[in-house]
């Protein structure tokens, strides 16, 4: 059995994952519950995926590294200074991917950010969607999905409600014939 590909993600009511500066400051605004579901989440995991971008926006945000625990790649097309945490890839993404998915292990986060999660969507790699719907309205901004992707058939597996947010799950229906 493959190792699910899994979509933790929030966004604004009207599909935007960021500013237009890529700034996330809207969802610290927000009335939760806990951590929203974060902690429950982070421990069916143990892997990461991020792209560069997102890989560097975490620094901005925390003072280090917030996935110490977990095998970490960061897909980027620049060469890096080593990091204990992270193994940088420059090889194919759906092909990486695809080869992760074969081995042991548990769920693969896909953290960001938009460009990463294009190409997966895109390579039918995405198995489960757990989207958190912010009460917010940005009007513009980075949207969580890009045009032309494949027709995809969901299993809503759950719903939850931490104060203001609702967060839906997912999983892609592969039982039904897809275009």
């Amino acid at each position: 059995m493959k190792r699910p590909v899994v979509l933790f993600i929030a966004t604004t009511l009207d599909g935007y994952i960021a500013r237009e500066n890529g700034e996330i400051n809207w969802l610290y605004e927000v009335e939760g519950d806990g951590d929203n579901g974060y902690s429950e989440f982070y421990e069916s995991i143990d892997t990461v995926l991020m792209g560069n971008k997102t890989y560097e926006h975490t620094f901005e945000l925390a003072d280090q590294f917030p996935y110490p625990d977990k095998k970490c790649y960061v897909f980027s097309r620049s060469k890096h200074d080593p990091n204990p945490h992270v193994t940088f890839v420059t090889e194919n993404v759906p092909g990486f991917v695809e080869k992760l998915k074969e081995e042991e292990g548990s769920k693969i986060w896909i953290v960001g950010g938009a460009e990463i999660l294009d190409v997966l969507l895109k390579g039918k790699l995405v198995d489960e969607f757990i989207i958190s719907i912010m009460p917010t309205i940005l009007g513009k901004g980075i949207p969580l999905f890009k045009k032309d992707n494949p027709e995809m058939k969901l299993f809503l597996r759950e719903t939850k409600r931490f104060g203001q947010i609702v967060q839906l799950h997912y999983v892609v229906n592969n039982d039904v014939p897809q275009s």
